[in-house]
């Protein structure tokens, strides 16, 4: 299976930086570059984002992760999507989460149901329209006559899912293409992917083996305070030591127990808001990008 790293530009997100960041990805050769969601924050938006990178780029792959889908169209997220796979195909990666980390964001994707339902429906209707040339869909919360969002994707999107709750774990199983987590162990994953995988064949189909990945942030210089506080805040459970690498050796070692549990793509962000970026993408490049094959 391929082993493939790509980055998250941390403080490097923000419309200043960003063009000059994308070009340095493109040149190094940096598999993918991912776009997370911050509504109240200075990153760039996601669908924005990737727009502008796509078009300064010939191979550099481009995702937003994760995106938060209840609370949007999903009438109009599949055209944004559609219309990107057209101008930069096989290059555009979406993965989809239920809301937004940001407890203080949460108000501003209100949903006209359950979340978790509202996730589900939208997802269906996505993958429904950017397969099929006319769609007449008609559930709980959104319905369509002969909607099209032409033209379509010469080939199917991927589409990635987040989460790790067990209800989220189901969903993958049940509607996604992939999952790419965060804040969980080795172990966890491979307990995360077992899981997937039952739920997939309980459903009738199958998530490629090599569509499990994770979100890691590395910490080149010692854990921050914040990370350590956002990461008990999210797992009181465990050590944020288990969840963060401190180095690059430690990422490295992480990495590897990572593949060993059976994960295969990678999305590594800086753990310190302010990192330089030219810096931390420079030792990306040195020492990650070698694990791949």
């Amino acid at each position: 299976m391929k082993v493939r790293i790509g980055i998250s530009l941390g403080a490097a997100g923000v419309p200043g930086e960003f063009a000059a960041a994308v070009d340095d990805l493109e040149r190094l050769g940096v598999d993918s570059l991912w776009l997370p969601e911050m509504v109240y924050g200075p990153l760039t938006e996601p669908l924005i984002g990737m727009a502008h990178a796509l078009s300064r780029t010939a191979r550099l792959k481009v995702g937003a992760g994760i995106y938060v889908l209840p609370g949007r169209n999903p009438v109009l997220v599949a055209k944004q999507l559609a219309s990107l796979a057209g101008l930069a195909p096989g290059r555009v990666l979406p993965v989809f989460g239920l809301q937004p980390a940001r407890r203080n964001e949460r108000a501003l994707f209100g949903v006209p149901g359950p979340r978790g339902a509202v996730f589900d429906e939208s997802l269906r209707l996505v993958r429904l329209l950017l397969t099929e040339d006319s769609v007449s869909f008609a559930g709980e919360f959104f319905a369509v006559d002969g909607a099209s969002v032409a033209p379509l994707p010469a080939r199917p999107l991927d589409i990635w899912l987040g989460g790790t709750a067990p209800a989220a774990l189901q969903r993958v199983g049940r509607l996604g293409d992939g999952w790419l987590a965060s804040f969980i162990t080795p172990a966890e994953a491979a307990a995360g992917r077992a899981a997937i995988q039952e739920a997939a064949a309980a459903a009738g189909r199958e998530v490629e083996p090599d569509h499990f990945g994770i979100s890691l942030a590395v910490a080149a210089g010692g854990v921050p305070d914040a990370l350590i506080a956002a990461a008990r805040q999210r797992r009181p459970d465990a050590d944020p030591a288990s969840l963060v690498p401190a180095s690059w050796p430690d990422a490295r070692r992480m990495i590897e127990q990572y593949v060993a549990a059976g994960l295969t793509k990678f999305v590594i962000r800086p753990a310190a808001a302010e990192t330089s970026a030219g810096a931390f993408l420079e030792r990306f490049a040195a020492e990650l990008m070698p694990l791949q094959t």
